[in-house]
Formats: C-alpha cells, structure tokens, sequence
C-alpha cells in the first residue's frame, strides 16, 4: 500500500528526493513518517507528520538538510534530502498511521524501502 523510491548512489553534497506514495488509502489524519535504517543500526526517525498539513518534524542529524513535504492531490509524501553526508547512507522506509510519531514499532503501515548510498 505504500511504494517508496527514488533512492540511489550520490555523492557527498548531492540531493535525492524519495517519494512515497499511498495506494488503497489516503495518508489524510494519520501520522506519515520517514525512517532510515543503516547497517547494523536500529530504525531511526528522519521526518514526519502528525496529520495532514500539521508542523514537520525532523531528526536532529537531518535538521536543515532535509525537508517534508506532500502532494495531498497525488497522495503521496516527499523527502527532499539535500547536503547529503555518507553517515545518510541507508535504507529509507515510509510509514503511516501512529500515534506515537517517533516510535517505529507504532506504525501500522510500512513502505518497501529505498536504499541510499552517499560516498565522500
């Protein structure tokens, strides 16, 4: 239901944008958030939302780099990541439907992930 893309091999400094659409259902209410998850590490929170058209939140390691947005006509969410950095390397997952925006284990709905790979 959800589909993520847009991930790919950048260089340090170089901009990706992922997108994530909805399939079946309508982001509308519920909370949509972005997750990465680097090898061996856990399910990190990058950016979200807790309804539509409410305030984005973003990590602290992504703060000023990287920014939320969505297309409620396409139903899908965006994330504009600029400045990339190798430590953004991972694997990046959509989710939706939480009540608790920051846990991983609270979603409902998980996309297929995108990889990203930034080199120096």
């Amino acid at each position: 239901q959800l589909q993520a893309s847009g991930g790919g091999s950048v260089q340090a400094g170089d901009s990706l944008r992922l997108s994530c659409a909805a399939s079946g259902r309508t982001f509308g209410s519920t909370a949509v958030a972005w997750f990465r998850q680097a090898q061996g590490k856990e399910r990190e929170f990058v950016s979200g939302r807790l309804w539509s058209g409410g305030s984005k939140y973003y990590g602290d390691s992504v703060k000023g780099r990287f920014t939320f947005s969505e297309d409620y006509a396409k139903n899908t969410v965006y994330l504009q990541m600029d400045s990339l950095k190798p430590e953004d390397t991972a694997v990046y997952y959509c989710a939706a439907d939480s009540k608790n925006l920051y846990s991983p284990s609270s979603y409902l709905y998980w996309g297929t992930g995108t990889l990203v790979t930034v080199s120096s």
